[in-house]
């Protein structure tokens, strides 16, 4: 089986983690780093992210390691058009015009592009819709945390002003306990959740910035949310971990008897989880492509033997 060459586009903390475990890999090697940084801390090629297209013959498929506040909406059509990709999209409501606009793209361009890897968007994903068409009539809950999310920390430290931020996800314990008995009803994310922020800026932007965080549409708007401003001692001390998890419960009565499936994701490190996510999927892209396939796919499109080392009767024999 020939080896899987991968590319990494963008070099922060989800890059890094990307970099760790694809030499984990049995059947995959990092190819090139792509950064707008001349020089970085690895022993991989490093080439210019502007002259991604030039260099598409040394690899089989990237992996977009960038933020989704702004990076992928922008950039992510521009790659998909040159080669297969794979990214972390976890703007919940407009992943079906990101998968759309990667569609177009990747099709023109005879390339798989897959988005909205992760643990949610992506096992959660899976599970809900797994979850759902065994047990119909059911109520079923998604929480998150508690936890950093990955997605709107980076979200709060593009604003204007901030010098370093954090933002954290807490479930509410009461709501957890009440979906899995099915009495939490309508009960949404938003108000089962506290998002808490801690950042470290000049005491003049605080005002500003704590209101720009509260009217920022589709990561605060509607949910409970703390602002804290903490000096920089303190944050270093108290908040550079990278915890985060969830629950995706899903609980039925099939006529007198009740069932609940609850998924549990306990994360000591969300990037490393969603670096795992994410290079599982590009071993589905290259595979997808090596099959005739092109165009956009979300994790509920992608067989599970695809995102597997192991080939499928084997998977069959120990698995089945």
């Amino acid at each position: 089986m020939a080896t899987i060459r991968a590319a990494i586009v963008g070099y922060g903390n989800l890059g890094k983690s990307v970099e760790k475990l694809l030499a984990k890999q049995p059947d995959m090697e990092l190819a090139a780093v792509f950064s707008r940084r001349e020089t970085l801390e690895t022993d991989a090629p490093v080439l210019p992210v502007d002259d991604f297209a030039e260099h598409t013959d040394k690899f089989d498929v990237a992996l977009l390691c960038l933020g989704s506040a702004t990076d992928i909406p922008e950039q992510a059509v521009g790659f998909a058009r040159h080669a297969n990709t794979v990214d972390t999209y976890d703007n919940h409501r407009d992943v079906p015009r990101h998968r759309a606009d990667m569609d177009a793209a990747a099709k023109e361009a005879g390339t798989v592009a897959i988005v909205a890897t992760g643990w949610d968007p992506g096992m959660f994903s899976l599970n809900r819709t797994i979850a759902d068409a065994l047990l119909p009539g059911n109520e079923q809950h998604t929480f998150w945390g508690p936890g950093l999310s990955q997605g709107h920390s980076n979200a709060v430290r593009r604003i204007d002003g901030v010098q370093k931020a954090v933002q954290y996800t807490l479930p509410d314990e009461d709501s957890l306990e009440l979906a899995r008995q099915r009495k939490a009803g309508d009960l949404d994310g938003k108000s089962a959740h506290v998002r808490k922020c801690f950042i470290v800026a000049d005491e003049a932007d605080h005002e500003r910035i704590e209101h720009e965080i509260r009217t920022m549409e589709d990561y605060f708007v509607g949910y409970q949310v703390e602002v804290t401003f903490v000096d920089e001692a303190t944050f270093d001390a108290e908040h550079t971990g990278m915890p985060h998890g969830g629950h995706v419960i899903t609980a039925a009565d099939t006529g007198g008897f009740n069932h609940t499936i609850e998924y549990i994701l306990k994360l000591e490190r969300n990037p490393d989880f969603t670096a795992a996510s994410q290079i599982a999927y590009a071993r589905a892209a290259h595979r997808l492509r090596e099959q005739g396939v092109s165009g956009a796919f979300t994790v509920l499109e992608v067989a599970p033997y695809l995102l597997s080392p192991t080939p499928l009767d084997e998977l069959i024999a120990r698995d089945v």
